[in-house]
């Protein structure tokens, strides 16, 4: 086992732990009012566990679309290089003409 799969398994474990704490220090319902609804009597821990992981997957999302823009520009980038060594290639096969 790697050093960098322990140090992430002891986060992992850590988070967790903070995790349950936080969950039996806050057992008290709550009111959630999101603007066009009102959820009333919703566990303190699972409304913290929607709003992370709606946030996990906008993040998910915005990086997903980031390297898709990122592979494009790749793409476009290698069909030009293509192009360029292709004209380059061409323009060595030309013969010389003599300065004199």
């Amino acid at each position: 086992m790697t050093l960098r799969r322990i140090a992430f398994l002891l986060g992992l474990i850590v988070l967790m732990l903070a995790a349950a704490v936080f969950v039996y220090s806050n057992p008290q319902p709550i009111t959630v009012d999101i603007g066009f609804a009102r959820l009333e009597q919703v566990s303190l821990a699972g409304a913290f566990a929607v709003v992370f992981a709606c946030g996990w997957l906008f993040g998910l999302l915005s990086a997903g679309l980031a390297l898709w823009r990122t592979a494009g520009e790749k793409r476009r980038l290698r069909r030009e290089l293509r192009y360029a060594e292709a004209e380059l290639g061409s323009a060595r096969a030309l013969p010389v003409d003599d300065a004199h």
